[in-house]
């Protein structure tokens, strides 16, 4: 079974906030973050996915899920080229 780490996106109140999770279902995890039904992060706002890499195990996911989430730079930079490719657009 594959398990994906993901960074979600969404523009609330003027601000772009960002979300990192890991799943076997990246569909299924983005309808329930969509649907207030997802984290407690992510009610009430509507996430689209920003970035999300598949691995072999569920250990491997869960290390790379903290990775992403301590790594403020990265996490930026991936922003920041959203932001600047949805501002081209």
């Amino acid at each position: 079974m594959k398990y994906f780490v993901y960074l979600l996106i969404t523009f609330h109140k003027k601000k772009f906030y960002t979300y990192v999770g890991y799943t076997n279902d990246i569909k299924r995890r983005l309808q329930l973050h969509n649907s207030s039904k997802g984290a407690k992060f992510t009610k009430g706002k509507k996430w689209e996915v920003l970035y999300k890499k598949a691995y072999k195990t569920k250990s491997i996911a869960m290390k790379s899920e903290y990775l992403l989430k301590t790594n403020k730079k990265k996490r930026d930079k991936l922003k920041n080229d959203f932001i600047i490719k949805k501002n081209s657009q």
